[in-house]
């Protein structure tokens, strides 16, 4: 079975605002079913708080939140924000499970920013945030940018602790890694390192582009094999690492897909798969090629005859970076799938 395309973290109904409240005041700050490797974390913003940092108010999808001083023990339920704390400096006592099953949620692009610290709790919680988990960890402050927090998840999260939830801007899980880097830099305190971070990459990107200038224009599109054809659209995070390098989207994939990040696609609308460089995500690389080469519609496709098809391993180092998409997993990815579409857009199917 392929693994559902979504970022998300089905959604359930959550505990009553006074269970919350129990734990709070009652003292059982047990970690409730959360998992850590190893030992319990101990938090903490080791770097230096910029002057005039605090008081700083940040707005999000539910209004605003004011951060007196720099917190000391960060829980994320959004998926990715882990990545952007570390960069700063900054161990989260608690982060949410995504992809990649790796100790403390913490991939190997990000391990060496640890220093030593120990690893955060890991929520593991498939109905939504866990309130009692949450609630354990006594955060200071918990961040969900790149989330699908609803009102009543974000009321009761607040009852905890002060919230910063995902941008009103965006679609659910559609922040882009620029962001929420600077998002999460001025809730800690360090909104000018943040930017230089987020500097550092985009010139990898601009040198990328100038060394290849074949991106420049070109068409493409990130997809995967699930219930058929599923595609990303303009505003999920894969998709922009491949605007960001200079490529175009199909025009109106928007329009046919929706509002959100992605969709399915009908087997009317095959063609939208016919770009320049097409990357796959694929949980089977053999199995997911053979129903490609079987489909009679695809096949026929100049972008497979011609193998301009970019495959990347779900379950592998790589394809998680590419799914998670930080300031820190973006220069891993690239490192990676840049010689894959150089090959794509070269003209050259032996390539």
């Amino acid at each position: 079975m392929a693994r559902f395309p979504s970022p998300s973290i089905p959604r359930g109904r959550a505990r009553i605002a006074a269970v919350i409240a129990s734990l709070l005041f009652a003292g059982m700050l047990t970690a409730c079913g959360a998992t850590n490797e190893p030992g319990a974390p101990a938090g903490g913003n080791s770097g230096v708080t910029e002057p005039s940092a605090f008081p700083v108010t940040i707005g999000h999808k539910y209004g605003s939140t004011t951060l007196e001083r720099a917190p000391q023990r960060v829980v994320t339920v959004g998926l990715t924000e882990q990545d952007s704390l570390l960069a700063l400096g900054v161990v989260p006592v608690g982060v949410t499970e995504f992809v990649g099953e790796y100790p403390g949620t913490v991939g190997p692009w990000a391990k060496d920013k640890l220093g030593g610290a120990p690893l955060p709790t890991v929520l593991k919680s498939p109905e939504g945030p866990s309130f009692e988990q949450v609630a354990a960890l006594r955060p200071d402050l918990i961040i969900g940018l790149y989330s699908a927090l609803t009102q009543e998840q974000y009321d009761k999260l607040s009852q905890i602790a002060p919230v910063i939830a995902q941008p009103d801007e965006y679609a659910d899980y559609g922040i882009p890694w620029q962001d929420t880097t600077r998002t999460v830099g001025k809730a800690v305190g360090r909104p000018a390192a943040a930017d230089g971070l987020v500097q550092g990459v985009e010139a990898k990107i601009a040198q990328i582009r100038k060394d290849n200038p074949r991106f420049e224009g070109a068409t493409a599109l990130t997809a995967t094999v699930y219930e058929g054809y599923f595609v990303y659209g303009s505003q999920d995070p894969r998709t922009r690492v491949l605007t960001s390098l200079g490529f175009k989207l199909p025009p109106g994939l928007d329009q046919i897909i929706g509002d959100t990040f992605g969709a399915n696609i009908s087997m009317e609308r095959t063609d939208l798969l016919d770009r320049d460089a097409l990357v796959w995500l694929v949980d089977d690389s053999a199995g997911n090629r053979a129903t490609l080469a079987n489909d009679r519609l695809y096949s026929g496709l100049k972008v497979a005859k011609e193998k301009r098809e970019v495959f990347i391993e779900n379950a592998s180092d790589y394809g998680n970076a590419t799914t998670f998409v930080t300031v820190l997993s973006v220069p891993y990815q690239l490192d990676r799938m840049v010689p894959q579409l150089a090959a794509a857009v070269d003209g050259n199917p032996a390539t």
